[in-house]
């Protein structure tokens, strides 16, 4: 997949986070948080992952991961740099620390994440000056439209979740 040409840097940016929107449905159908993340260089797409923790029992499966994972095989490196990903929510500590691991020129994200995340929200792993690689930000593409899914999400977890109690209390 290849972004179309003659698109200006915050159209690239929609394009690939849509992209990353429709991989966190993926997740979603799995019954995970959904999550999507896309690897893009020189336009072209080199990686996506969404989130899989809970499918591959793997507290490490997070989209950012399993994406860089797909990178270093596709490229046979370990060092991604002139890349750029993009993520629908604001990567936690753990995904931060991979991506600036990994040497990512510059991380895009959707949702900011304000109980974990580690661009900004909470904690900033992505820019830290004690650390030997800092990656660009670029925040809020296409933030409603990923919030409102991981709203939703939890929305009908919760929803769920009261349904399950309350059947549980009239069956005694």
């Amino acid at each position: 997949m290849q972004c179309p040409e003659n698109l200006t840097q915050p159209e690239q940016d929609e394009f690939w986070m849509a992209y990353a929107l429709e991989l966190a449905d993926r997740a979603e159908q799995l019954g995970e948080v959904p999550v999507g993340a896309v690897l893009v260089a020189e336009g072209r797409l080199l990686a996506e992952g969404w989130n899989q923790v809970i499918t591959c029992n793997d507290p490490t499966a997070h989209a950012e991961v399993v994406a860089l994972r797909h990178a270093g095989e596709v490229l046979q490196n370990y060092r991604l740099v002139d890349t750029t990903l993009y993520v629908t929510l604001e990567p936690c500590p753990m995904c931060a620390g991979a991506l600036v691991h990994a040497r990512v020129q510059r991380v895009v994200f959707a949702a900011p994440d304000p109980r974990t995340g580690a661009a900004g929200s909470v904690f900033q792993l992505l820019q830290a000056p004690q650390l030997n690689h800092q990656c660009q930000i670029q925040s809020a593409v296409l933030q409603s439209a990923c919030a409102d899914k991981i709203r939703q999400f939890f929305k009908q977890r919760r929803n769920a979740q009261k349904q399950q109690k309350q059947a549980k209390a009239n069956k005694t």
